[in-house]
């Protein structure tokens, strides 16, 4: 099953979307739909929220009123507060109730409105984000709920802006054009990502990458390393003691292949065993061949560098996910590796250049010529890396 979080502030175009990947064939769980079911006349949520806010809130019939809840709550931050622990906790057991009914081959879209305020991000394998230009969502919502400008206005104010949206969104989709290109969008969406990542997470295996090219170093890659690295803290609870960005992309400036490396530093290999099952169901799967560093010449004991390696199952966002043991040599080593390229221009410098000469000659980075050449560079390396590690006082995160 696929976990995709939908997501998008008020007059956004969020149910364009979901109606979208219902048609073709998504499971969908309205967030905004259930919070109506849990309130509805004769309910326990119904009787907890007239009895904090009074029947004031209360339509002529008996039910909630929406508008005046709203009206009460959006400019209160502590009634809202209020409100939102009487319902979640009966919002978030039906959800749970559905997403178990789900069928096991679902793509389940969880269309939440305040999926960034609540940090939900890190539950789904993808964060699917709608948004518009403000004064389009607002003309959206005057025209088509009745809302007066400055209703629409503080309703925006109280949720998320863009940049905390950006910072989860795997997919940003802008619906401030015509229906169209957002539908186009939808249906490229489910094509070429949703469908496959699935397909990949039912199957345990990770995405067909190809070779991957080397590429200009790209400014979000630490912003989506973190995401990443924020699902498999989740996935792997108390087992990872650290979740790190490692590698060429988390060094600014670098040129490097559009693969994401993150390292997990565990106790122990058994440690690492152990997450097998949780970070596949999170969307990354293992890789069983990869087991082995390779060790370095100054390493008497190759068996230090025993690590466990996963990979992302998404088609669309190639990650390698590195499993060592805290204080091993190979751990120490990807973090000292990372800072020390950080630090030194013509270190760096050097590196960029035997990667292209690497990449001209090998151009898919799977095979034993690739790796001999790349572990010929860190073998060199190694001795300025520790020597630059000693004189500047560097030790490995706490």
């Amino acid at each position: 099953m696929l976990r995709v979080g939908l997501t998008g502030g008020i007059g956004s175009g969020k149910s364009t979307v979901s109606g979208r990947l219902a048609e073709h064939g998504a499971t969908i769980i309205d967030a905004d739909q259930i919070a109506r079911q849990v309130v509805e006349p004769g309910s326990v949520g119904l009787a907890k929220v007239t009895e904090a806010f009074g029947t004031g809130v209360l339509a002529p019939d008996g039910a909630l009123d929406r508008a005046a809840l709203a009206k009460v709550v959006f400019a209160d931050d502590a009634a809202r507060q209020k409100l939102n622990g009487m319902v979640h906790p009966l919002i978030g057991a039906r959800t749970a109730a559905l997403t178990s009914a789900a069928p096991k081959d679902a793509v389940l879209v969880h269309d939440v409105p305040l999926l960034v305020e609540n940090g939900l991000a890190p539950m789904y394998h993808l964060v699917v984000v709608v948004d518009a230009p403000v004064p389009e969502r607002i003309a959206r919502l005057v025209r088509g709920r009745g809302m007066t400008e400055e209703e629409v206005r503080a309703r925006i104010a109280a949720q998320a802006d863009e940049v905390r949206r950006r910072a989860v969104a795997d997919v940003w989709l802008d619906n401030g054009g015509s229906p169209d290109q957002v539908l186009a969008a939808v249906d490229a969406l489910w094509s070429d990502r949703l469908i496959p990542f699935e397909a990949n997470i039912r199957l345990q295996r990770h995405a067909d990458r190809g070779a991957p090219k080397l590429v200009a170093y790209h400014r979000d890659w630490p912003a989506q390393a973190e995401r990443l690295a924020a699902r498999i803290r989740l996935a792997a609870g108390g087992l990872a003691l650290r979740v790190d960005h490692i590698g060429s992309t988390a060094v600014p400036g670098l040129a490097a292949q559009d693969v994401l490396d993150l390292q997990v530093t565990v106790k122990s290999l058994a440690d690492a065993d152990d997450l097998d099952q949780s970070l596949a169901a999170a969307g990354f799967p293992a890789v069983p061949q990869l087991t082995q560093d390779h060790p370095l010449p100054s390493d008497p004991d190759a068996e230090h560098w025993g690590r466990r390696t996963h990979a992302s199952a998404d088609p669309a966002r190639w990650a390698d996910v590195h499993l060592r043991v805290l204080d091993s040599p190979g751990w120490r080593f990807a973090l000292l590796c990372r800072d020390w390229l950080r630090a030194d221009d013509a270190a760096r410098a050097e590196y960029e250049q035997a990667k292209r000469a690497r990449s001209a000659q090998h151009h898919d980075r799977s095979t034993p010529a690739y790796t001999a050449a790349k572990n010929a560079w860190r073998d060199a390396a190694e001795p300025r890396a520790q020597a630059w590690a000693q004189r500047t006082g560097w030790t490995p995160p706490a």
